[in-house]
């Protein structure tokens, strides 16, 4: 794993607390394009990070099981969720069954991988028919105070402002949804979001202030301190 991707094991508390989570409908579309109900499914989330998604497939009652390579994150996810089984591993070498599940899920999570391993090993631990989701949850910037804040972050970082393309495995026929969502949280927990982010994680220079002064901007905008974040969530699923 790359050092980016390994940032979040030293804030794994921060990460679970602070990360939004997702909209039913974002499981309505996973089951509409996999073509299956998640009750009573064989999911593995992969990825699973503190299991975000993992709690909230399980809620849907499908029969989740975890794959995370972090150990402050596999922490975290014991801790928070003790009744999901967990197992240690990474989407390019899966610690799983060829043909045990029916889904196999990456919340915010297959970037971290290398396709040329990743679809292999998604297509042999899929059982005929099986379906691979792959979703994004990102902030909106059609909203303008997210585009703004977006573009003092890359000024920041010296990146590149917007939404940056993501690949595309051409093995695979992928099916996109875009589901959009909002959550009104206070101005603190909106902070918090932004320092789980692994740019901020890293202990890049300026952040503290960075934040700070995010802080007094925001407050004009919304002077009871309650935030309205936007987001889309982008979903690709392929049937397999």
């Amino acid at each position: 794993m790359t050092t980016r991707a390994r940032s979040f094991d030293a804030a794994a508390a921060l990460y679970h607390a602070s990360r939004p989570g997702y909209p039913d409908a974002l499981f309505d579309a996973v089951e509409e394009l996999a073509g299956m109900t998640l009750r009573g499914a064989r999911v593995a989330d992969v990825g699973a990070g503190t299991g975000i998604a993992s709690a909230l497939l399980h809620s849907r009652g499908a029969r989740v099981l975890a794959v995370e390579p972090g150990d402050g994150m596999a922490a975290e996810f014991r801790r928070a969720h003790p009744a999901i089984p967990l197992v240690r591993g990474d989407g390019d070498r899966l610690p799983l069954a060829s043909g045990g599940f029916d889904l196999l899920t990456y919340a915010q999570a297959w970037h971290w991988t290398d396709p040329a391993r990743s679809v292999p090993e998604a297509r042999r631990v899929l059982r005929p028919g099986g379906a691979l989701a792959l979703w994004w949850n990102d902030l909106d910037l059609s909203v303008p105070w997210i585009a703004e804040q977006d573009e003092r972050i890359a000024e920041l970082f010296g990146a590149p402002a917007g939404l940056q393309p993501r690949e595309e495995p051409e093995a695979l026929d992928l099916t996109t949804r875009e589901v959009r969502w909002s959550r009104r949280i206070p101005l603190d927990a909106h902070l918090a979001n932004l320092s789980s982010h692994s740019a901020f994680l890293l202990g890049e220079p300026r952040t503290r202030e960075f934040t700070a002064a995010e802080r007094a901007r925001l407050l004009e905008l919304f002077p009871d301190g309650t935030v309205e974040e936007s987001y889309v969530v982008t979903l690709r699923v392929a049937v397999v």
